[in-house]
């Protein structure tokens, strides 16, 4: 028999190696595991660390309903005792704001098509359900250059459902359909109402529902589509019809579409979405804990640990931050809500959507941060539900 010389064996025994740990790194972070996008960080005395951060699958689905002990800390690579931290998941609403534009074409493809009411019905079960975890604005369009508001955004509770009501009532101005000039208008909408939102890291979504392809040509395609990519916020689109190809319906959901064949499938579509941003919402974590560091710079990772419905499959992923722990002392309560420094920006960046976000950064020293002024006096009031609806 002829014998392997030593040196190939050798050669074998690395490349074994070399393999198998590029597998296990696969599993463990890249291909089956966890991606952890820190947003925000802040260090507060007397020895308070939060981290702010979304948990995501690898291939990008949102991971929620992760609980405090499936969290692991490291500080300086050592692991911190669960008892000693008193690490707790805080609401993310004592520190961010999760606002969601409905935008509606109500064009004369629908208001005189007889598909309004399918429309409404839709629409209230969809704010229903995002209402119980975010602000809900719903505003109506047709061929002119303008959206209407039929429940702007309030704080109070269950407004924007009472308001879907008005919609019956609703005539088109104009009977085109300005679909890109609306959703520009849209942003910039959101964007206001969020400059006014109570919380200093703030978030929005808008979803744009619409039968049809822009024909007033107020603005062009080229514009809409790229104030959709440089847009922070995310985007998703509800398309119904034969007329409206998923395609088209794509250049303005780039972060999730939904179509309808007819008005007997809208509430199935407009819930695909709903489910999507209740998701997404879950997907944020607010990690507060107790340092035991008393004095200098220190690196803290977070470990999410998720166990899939087999009970037997564990995914991993981790985030790295660092913090300062000048004059950290005891009497630490893990349940104070944080104080967030958002100088740098409050909500993830365009680039950060489209790629990676590196996972290690500093953390803040928290500061008081000024409540918004309340906005203007002149807001377009929302139309009261019952009342017949003409712009």
């Amino acid at each position: 028999m002829k014998s392997i010389p030593s040196r190939t064996l050798d050669v074998t025994r690395t490349a074994t190696v070399i393999l198998l740990g590029v597998a296990l790194w696969i599993l463990a972070g890249c291909g089956g595991g966890l991606k952890l996008t820190p947003i925000k960080s802040t260090s507060e005395k007397p020895s308070n660390v939060a981290v702010y951060f979304k948990v995501e699958a690898s291939n990008g689905e949102p991971i929620g309903g992760l609980k405090a002990d499936q969290f692991k800390i490291y500080e300086d690579g050592a692991l911190v005792s669960q008892f000693e931290s008193k690490q707790t998941i805080l609401n993310p609403e004592v520190a961010a704001s999760h606002y969601t534009m409905l935008l509606i074409d109500m064009s004369g493809s629908i208001s005189e098509s007889g598909s309004t009411d399918s429309v409404v019905e839709a629409a209230t079960a969809f704010t229903q359900k995002v209402e119980k975890y975010q602000k809900v604005g719903v505003y109506a369009f047709d061929g002119s250059d303008q959206i209407y508001p039929i429940a702007p955004f309030t704080n109070s509770a269950a407004s924007a459902t009472a308001g879907i009501k008005s919609l019956k009532g609703f005539k088109a101005k104009d009977p085109s359909t300005n679909l890109h000039g609306a959703v520009i208008k849209g942003m910039k909408e959101l964007e206001t109402a969020l400059s006014h939102a109570e919380h200093p890291m703030r978030f929005g979504t808008l979803v744009v529902f619409t039968d049809g392809s822009d024909r007033a040509g107020r603005v062009s395609n080229d514009d809409m589509r790229k104030a959709v990519s440089d847009t922070q916020y995310d985007v998703f689109g509800i398309g119904l019809g034969v007329e409206i190809k998923e395609d088209q319906i794509k250049q303005v959901g780039k972060n999730g579409t939904a179509m309808a064949q007819d008005k007997n499938q809208v509430t199935n579509a407009f819930d695909t979405i709903a489910k999507r941003i209740e998701s997404q919402t879950k997907a944020y974590y607010l990690l507060s804990y107790c340092s035991p560091s008393r004095a200098g710079e220190h690196e803290v990772e977070i470990e999410a640990i998720a166990t899939d419905a087999d009970g037997k499959t564990e995914r991993k992923g981790r985030l790295s931050q660092r913090f300062d722990a000048t004059g950290f002392g005891p009497n630490c309560d893990p349940n104070r809500p944080p104080k967030f420094d958002t100088s740098k920006g409050d909500a993830l960046s365009p680039k950060d959507k489209d790629e990676p976000k590196k996972t290690s950064g500093s953390i803040s020293v928290g500061t008081d941060t000024k409540k918004s002024s309340p906005p203007p006096s002149n807001q377009p009031k929302p139309v009261k539900p019952g009342d017949d609806f003409n712009p």
